[in-house]
């Protein structure tokens, strides 16, 4: 008799190997496109905003600023996104009793976390050959705040997971949802453009606090918001895990009867 710890590492192994096949094996592109995903919209805003950069962020690359904000906003977003449709994407496999729907999510975030790791160091590396300056200042910081934002995905992709199952037209809301943050959360502009109050309002997004850490770990003249800071990043995080992992337990049997 296997020990449940064997078991659950060689479940754990098998869906990693099989999301990774999947993910990178989706079309012709599909490994290129994670690379080219952040690129692409970092050379789109510096086209098209690389003055107003210029003179909001002084001392800063505004290249290297707008791409710490992409990578930190999409290690979010992608591991939030994706891992509400592992669920789904896996159903069949439920029929193994060892596999259990939270399985999956988690899987699929670790997954994601590691694309993104892998891509944000071949990004970096890239910007530094072609003469930005790109190592960070406090690389501790940078860390913490790269992790808290792909915690607060994981937490998120927990819950909206099962909401998912429950209700389909949940996907649908949260893409739509993602827009917005995609402007709210300081991937263009610092927290402390946003003038007040609109900037206390702002900072009820986790998102903002992990862009402003992240690059307050990156340039030693880039000065956060006051308010914002990594204990709230992590505060959310652990509560949206606890609340998704408690979800999971609740409706596990409902999901996997699907």
């Amino acid at each position: 008799m296997r020990s449940h710890w064997n078991v659950q590492k060689s479940v754990a192994s098998a869906l990693f190997l099989r999301e990774a096949i999947t993910r990178l094996s989706a079309s012709r592109i599909a490994w290129v496109w994670i690379l080219l995903e952040p690129l692409a919209h970092v050379i789109f805003l510096m086209t098209m905003f690389g003055f107003v950069f210029h003179r909001m962020v002084h001392g800063v690359e505004g290249g290297v600023f707008i791409m710490t904000g992409l990578l930190g906003f999409i290690i979010a977003r992608n591991t939030a996104t994706r891992s509400a449709g592992a669920v789904s994407a896996n159903a069949a496999l439920f029929a193994y009793r060892q596999v259990l729907p939270v399985d999956t999510v988690l899987v699929r975030a670790a997954l994601e976390g590691f694309l993104m790791l892998i891509s944000t160091l071949v990004l970096l590396a890239g910007a530094a050959l072609a003469g930005f300056n790109v190592a960070p200042h406090d690389p501790l910081t940078a860390l913490a705040a790269f992790s808290g934002l792909w915690l607060c995905g994981l937490g998120l992709g927990l819950m909206l997971s099962v909401a998912a199952e429950l209700l389909p037209e949940v996907n649908k809301l949260v893409n739509i949802a993602f827009i917005p943050l995609y402007f709210i959360s300081g991937v263009m502009v610092p927290a402390m453009a946003i003038p007040q109050p609109y900037r206390q309002w702002a900072l009820f997004n986790p998102f903002l606090h992990g862009l402003e850490m992240l690059r307050a770990g990156f340039f030693v003249q880039f000065h956060p918001a006051p308010e914002a800071g990594l204990s709230y990043l992590y505060g959310f995080a652990l509560v949206a895990i606890f609340l998704g992992l408690a979800l999971h337990v609740r409706y596990a049997g409902r999901m996997v009867a699907q």
